[in-house]
């Protein structure tokens, strides 16, 4: 009976078997390279591997010609050397390269920065160094690209206020094992990045330990209030490497993150965060700072980056000056309050058509959520008794997920809104936090030292 049919399947016409077999995964198809010799040869047809070979390692028709292989072969070697990692490599092959040519169009240099893929070898020794599995999406991802050099601007991102300024760079494997963690609170973890100057990390849990999840990125942040020194705290920033990466990519190339003075700035725009008033509009995006924010006592932080636009079709007559700013900040714990100050910090910027005024804030809240609305006072350059008001769109400030430590910790009372401007603002003092980064201390600051820390009006 068995032989029957497999005379009948050899006696079928080769086009509509190629057609079944084009519905069938990669591994359908050498499964069924074993089911008779027929099967076989059409198995191996170029046509049906172009597609996986398209598919699973987003190769060309001139990386084929270059490799001078059948489409079957050549998905054999990419497979023998990445087959372990073929459920995340396309994904995070195509992050990579939407990056790098987002980066060569908008920051050339930082391009230059990237380093060239890590060996199989190389990363199975980092684990033996750690002892410790390093996720395969962790993995794939530095097959592409070892991170980067330790320059400035972070490929990660950058931050900037008055005497406050962090930029992330993605730490190469070599360099990460060198902070790899096992002190209580922080074990089995891996970090990710690395700011110079506020000695910030995100982290990955490299296994289920002490409240995290495995493959979950965080920023630490001291419990301040427990009794435990060990208790952390964690800001949730992605479930795995591939969610965190591919997610921090699609914000960038998208242009949800703007790129300020050649560095990519992780403020986000709320859809619809964006009013126009006559001829003025004004549009906000904000962003989270974890390395100043804190859970124990309840401390979070944000930053708020504020364009006032008038339109160029505008008439001349139009022209103003912003005389005044009134707030009103809503807490998720229903607690209103309400600002009024002259200017913005500490100007009063003339609007003319097609002039753009961008600036940026920052304001403390003990709840980990509110939102901000409000409007300007502006008086019209050729007739100062026309006073006129200007809406500020309501935008919400959100704290990412965090999770608390096992430890018990003594909860601290919880303190007032602050909302303060980006002149007066005064960063956290970081000293004795420092043990806190483990070997990342100790990186070699040599090729910094040409260097310079960004200082800019935002």
């Amino acid at each position: 009976m068995a032989a029957s049919s497999e005379l009948q399947l050899d006696l079928l016409p080769s086009d509509p078997l190629l057609h079944i077999l084009s519905y069938l995964s990669f591994r359908d198809l050498v499964h069924c390279s074993y089911v008779s010799k027929r099967l076989n040869e059409l198995s191996k047809h170029n046509p049906l591997w172009k597609c996986h070979c398209c598919k699973h390692w987003l190769l060309t028709d001139a990386d084929r010609l270059q490799s001078g292989l059948s489409w079957y072969n050549l998905f054999k070697q990419y497979y023998s050397d990445l087959g372990q990692y073929i459920k995340y490599y396309a994904v995070l092959k195509k992050a990579w390269e939407q990056l790098k040519s987002f980066l060569h169009q908008r920051c050339p240099r930082m391009i230059t920065s990237l380093k060239d893929g890590a060996t199989e070898l190389e990363l199975n020794d980092i684990e033996a160094q750690i002892d410790c599995k390093l996720p395969d999406d962790y993995r794939c991802s530095y097959r592409i690209h070892n991170g980067q050099k330790l320059v400035i601007p972070g490929l990660m991102g950058s931050m900037s206020l008055s005497n406050h300024y962090r930029s992330e760079v993605l730490l190469d494997v070599e360099t990460a094992a060198g902070g790899f963690q096992q002190r209580r609170g922080m074990r089995r973890c891996l970090p990710l990045t690395f700011c110079f100057h506020t000695g910030l990390s995100q982290y990955v849990a490299l296994e289920d330990a002490e409240g995290r999840k495995k493959g979950e990125s965080f920023y630490p942040c001291p419990d301040q209030t427990a009794q435990d020194p060990s208790a952390i705290d964690m800001f949730i920033t992605g479930s795995s490497f591939l969610d965190w990466f591919s997610t921090y990519v699609n914000n960038v190339v998208t242009g949800e993150y703007p790129i300020i003075k050649d560095q990519i700035f992780r403020y986000v725009h709320e859809r619809g965060c964006t009013v126009t008033t006559g001829d003025i509009t004004v549009s906000v995006s904000t962003s989270f700072l974890p390395e100043l924010s804190s859970v124990h006592p309840p401390h979070f932080f944000f930053t708020y980056r504020i364009r006032i636009e008038m339109s160029r079709s505008a008439s001349p007559e139009a022209a103003c000056q912003l005389d005044s700013r009134y707030w009103k900040i809503t807490t998720s714990d229903g607690n209103v309050e309400e600002v009024h100050g002259p200017g913005v910090v500490g100007e009063f910027p003339v609007m003319t058509p097609g002039k753009v005024h961008e600036y940026a804030s920052c304001t403390t809240f003990s709840t980990p959520s509110e939102y901000m609305e409000g409007h300007y006072t502006f008086h019209r350059l050729a007739n100062k008794e026309e006073v006129f008001q200007v809406a500020i769109p309501r935008f919400h400030m959100v704290c990412p997920p965090y999770r608390e430590p096992q430890t018990p910790t003594q909860k601290a009372s919880t303190s007032d809104t602050t909302h303060v401007d980006d002149d007066d603002f005064c960063h956290k003092d970081d000293e004795d936090d420092r043990d806190d980064f483990g070997g990342l201390r100790r990186i070699n600051m040599v090729p910094l030292e040409r260097s310079s820390c960004p200082r800019f009006t935002l």
